[in-house]
């Protein structure tokens, strides 16, 4: 049997158009080259660009309303798990349409970026015309042809500062130019020893003493600020329950794990990011959302 875990711990396309005129034909040879390295350029420009960028890129459609970006970033076959929306590209391209024939326009700021392998992850603020600020986890899929092919994310209403006065979204923004791998490799075994309960004996020694950043909107700092969580989620009767995690992604010192559980009885998605500092974990962000009836998706390609 899973243990029960109590632990509310819970990511432009500039286009540059030149113009000119000619009357003689050395001119009009003179433009053809103009116009031939120009678009050589742009089109190397186009190759440099990174994942993140291009990620950052697509999100931004939502704001700008640019259909010809979002096109040119996505594969045809996109995947969407996002379960509110349709899958593939033209669907993708249809919600952008929409957002940008609506009264209010749809803001977004990205807040933390990072890159690992073929996956882009981001932090961001959003708020889809005017239905109010929500703070997401988006995780972005590239194929071998540099499209975006796949998409997951986790989104939850912007809230109040917790009881140490930290937000969803502040805190630490450097990130340390360190081993990826030992970073999933710390983040991976407190998810499985803790969270997921299968050593929580080992919680202390994922910790620098009562050092610990907390984001979570109900929880305060260190491990104290947690132990006090616990003790109310108790009396309340809230379990928390992580079943399964299913990516742990990693770069530098941040580490983003995907796991599914329950919360109040209520079958939920976590996203946790945590930042690393010295081999312990330092900071901690999370958004959490209940997964919808399977009668309302809009897809079937899971949450997951």
């Amino acid at each position: 049997m899973k243990k029960i875990i109590t632990l509310l711990l819970t990511a432009t396309l500039t286009m540059t158009a030149l113009a000119g005129c000619s009357t003689s034909s050395n001119n009009a040879d003179n433009t053809a080259s103009s116009t031939s390295a120009t678009t050589q350029e742009t089109e190397s420009t186009k190759t440099e660009q990174t994942q993140t960028e291009k990620a950052l890129a697509l999100i931004d459609t939502f704001a700008t309303g640019d259909t010809d970006i979002a096109k040119e970033l996505l594969a045809e076959d996109y995947i969407q798990h996002n379960l509110a929306y349709c899958t593939g590209r033209d669907a993708f391209i249809s919600s952008v349409e929409y957002l940008a024939s609506a009264d209010e326009k749809t803001t977004v700021e990205n807040i933390r970026a990072f890159e690992d392998g073929d996956k882009v992850f981001l932090q961001t603020v959003y708020n889809f015309a005017g239905a109010g600020e929500q703070v997401a986890f988006d995780i972005f899929r590239f194929d071998n042809k540099g499209k975006i092919a796949e998409h997951w994310d986790n989104l939850a209403a912007k809230a109040e500062p917790n009881p140490s006065g930290h937000t969803q979204i502040d805190g630490t923004m450097e990130k340390e130019l360190v081993n990826a791998e030992e970073t999933r490799k710390i983040v991976s075994a407190f998810v499985g020893d803790v969270l997921r309960g299968e050593h929580p004996e080992k919680l202390t020694s994922y910790f620098d003493g009562d050092t610990y950043i907390q984001h979570n909107t109900g929880i305060a700092d260190g491990l104290s600020g947690l132990g006090a969580a616990l003790e109310a989620l108790g009396k309340q009767g809230i379990q928390m329950i992580y079943d399964q995690t299913y990516q742990v992604l990693a770069d530098g010192n941040y580490g983003l794990a995907v796991s599914e559980g329950s919360f109040g009885g209520a079958h939920t998605s976590y996203y946790d990011l945590f930042r690393v500092e010295n081999g312990k974990i330092a900071e901690h962000w999370d958004v959490m959302e209940t997964i919808a009836d399977k009668s309302t998706w809009q897809n079937q390609n899971g949450k997951f």
